[in-house]
């Protein structure tokens, strides 16, 4: 699996003569002219030095999941090697749930947040966020045998419904907006609440893509995507400390040449729209 995943990566544009040389010596101009600032570049400039760059993940396919022989793979893994890379520093991992990703990286533990993590004003109060590198969207799945009376979302919105999330997601928060006449049930990862879905314990599950839709695909029968578009529009950035500003410059360049070079819409096609991953 983690051999597919480099596939888009070979195809990237950065591949071809010429370029490789100079990318590098232009992320090396930003990273020396960043690190030469006294004022706020010492986060950076431990990292670089360390030759280490600490990233801290959720399991959550296809940001991020254990292979076969339970190495990390996905979205964000494919993201934060290749950051580490035009660094010049290593990746390490450390894995957390959703909900205490960020306090790891408050207490120190990360360098970085790489998790498909939505901008929020009540996580900006806490962290900074880069630009975003990615688009997520959460929808709506519903079991078809206990939700074949639903014609629209209203109906969704009645006690007798039970609507499942996970926990420390936008999808939470959700629930409690749009359907508040509903039984939430929140579930520590998306594998649990997806068995739910399908065995019928829960009647609907709200989560982001592609999430509802591999659902979907995979169980034709006893799953169904109702809705044409998602419920929420989110965007996704990398997390870095407080006061850590010449890190958020560097991540923002970073993104900014990676979508120029279409690096990043290549291995987001891969993950998110095709299940080649999978095999």
């Amino acid at each position: 699996m983690a051999k597919k995943a480099r596939n888009p990566v070979s195809r990237s544009p950065l591949r071809r003569k010429g370029c490789v040389h100079k990318r590098h010596t232009l992320f090396s101009a930003l990273l020396l002219s960043l690190t030469c600032s006294p004022a706020s570049a010492r986060a950076l400039q431990e990292i670089l030095n360390d030759g280490t760059l600490r990233v801290g993940v959720a399991l959550y396919a296809p940001w991020a999941m254990r292979g076969p022989s339970g190495e990390l793979t996905g979205f964000e893994i494919d993201v934060a090697r290749k950051l580490a890379e035009d660094m010049g520093v290593e990746a390490e991992f450390n894995v957390y749930s959703r909900e205490r990703i960020i306090l790891g990286l408050e207490s120190g533990e990360i360098d970085i947040i790489a998790a498909g993590l939505s901008i929020s004003p009540e996580r900006a109060l806490r962290v900074n966020f880069s630009q975003p590198y990615a688009r997520s969207g959460t929808t709506l799945a519903t079991n078809l045998a206990t939700t074949a009376t639903v014609v629209n979302l209203e109906d969704l919105n009645d006690s007798a419904y039970t609507i499942a999330a996970v926990t420390g997601t936008v999808a939470e928060a959700l629930i409690d907006r749009i359907f508040p006449r509903a039984q939430p049930q929140l579930f520590e990862d998306l594998e649990s609440a997806s068995a739910a879905l399908i065995d019928g314990t829960v009647d609907a599950y709200l989560e982001n893509e592609p999430v509802p839709t591999f659902l979907a695909l995979e169980n034709p029968t006893k799953v169904d995507v109702p809705l044409p578009d998602p419920l929420l529009q989110t965007r996704d950035a990398f997390a870095v400390n407080k006061g850590d500003a010449d890190f958020v410059i560097f991540l923002n360049a970073w993104i900014i040449a990676r979508e120029s070079d279409t690096w990043l819409q290549t291995i987001h096609n891969y993950w998110f729209e095709t299940l080649r991953w999978r095999r």
